[in-house]
C-alpha cells in the first residue's frame, strides 16, 4: 500500500515532533514536511502536493490556519490535496470556518492515535471526518438547538453586557481587572460567532443563554 503523504502544520514545534513521533509509528503514513506557519504550509503544499496537510488553526504571525486552509482547499494547482484540520478548540465559528474554507475534516487533539490515523486515511480519500464533539455541534447548528458552552465567569460577563454596562463597570461589579474583561469578551464572541457587544446580547438572548 502506497503510504498517505502527510504535511504537518503547527506553530509549536513540540507538537510537532509529538505528531512526528506518533504517525511514524504507522507504516502507512509518510510525512513528507513540518510547517511552522500558515504562509509556510501553504508554500509547502504547493511544493511539495501532500495527500493531507494536517493543519492546525490557531497560528503565529502570519495567516491563520483557516486562511492557509482556504487558500490551499481554492487552488487549482492543488487539487489533489485535503486539509484536515487538527486543533483543540472546538467553538462553533471555529467549525464553521474551517469548513467553510474548505477544510476536508475537523479533529481534536485529544482523539485517540487511531482515530487520527483513520481520519487521516478519509482526508487522503475526500472523505469528510469529524470528531463526535464536533460532529455533534454541527448537527446542533444545523437544527438550530446548538448551546455554546459558557464558562459561569463568561455567562456573567454576558449577563452585566445585557445590562449595558462597559468593560470598567463590569470589572469593577465583578471584582477582576479590565484586561481579563476583555479577555473573556473574546471567548464569548468566539462562541457565539458574534464580533460586537450588541450582536453577543442579541446571540445570548435568542439562544436563552441569559439566566
Amino acid at each position: 500500500m502506497t503510504p498517505v503523504r502527510i504535511l504537518l502544520c503547527d506553530d509549536h514545534a513540540v507538537v510537532r515532533a509529538g505528531l512526528l513521533a506518533l504517525l511514524g509509528s504507522a507504516p502507512d503514513i509518510e510525512v513528507v514536511g513540518e510547517a511552522g506557519s500558515g504562509d509556510e504550509a501553504v508554500a509547502m503544499a504547493a511544493k511539495l502536493l501532500p495527500d493531507v496537510v494536517l493543519m492546525d488553526l490557531q497560528l503565529g504571525p502570519g495567516i491563520d490556519g483557516v486562511e492557509a486552509t482556504r487558500r490551499i482547499a481554492s487552488a487549482p494547482s492543488m487539487p489533489g490535496v485535503h486539509v484536515l484540520v487538527l486543533t483543540t478548540y472546538d467553538t462553533d465559528a471555529d467549525i464553521t470556518r474551517a469548513i467553510e474554507a474548505g477544510a476536508t475534516g475537523y479533529l481534536l487533539k485529544a482523539e485517540r492515535p487511531e482515530e487520527l490515523f483513520t481520519a487521516i486515511h478519509s482526508a487522503a480519500r475526500g472523505r469528510t471526518t469529524l470528531s463526535a464533539p464536533v460532529a455533534t455541534r454541527v448537527m446542533d447548528h444545523l437544527r438550530g438547538t446548538g448551546r455554546p458552552s459558557l464558562t459561569d465567569r463568561e455567562t456573567d460577563i454576558l449577563g452585566q453586557l445585557a445590562r449595558g454596562l462597559g468593560n470598567r463597570d463590569i470589572a469593577r461589579a465583578l471584582f477582576i481587572s479590565e484586561a481579563t474583561v476583555k479577555t473573556h469578551l473574546g471567548r464569548i464572541y468566539a462562541k457565539l460567532g458574534v464580533d460586537t457587544r450588541a450582536g453577543a446580547v442579541a446571540v445570548a438572548k435568542e439562544r436563552r443563554l441569559l439566566p
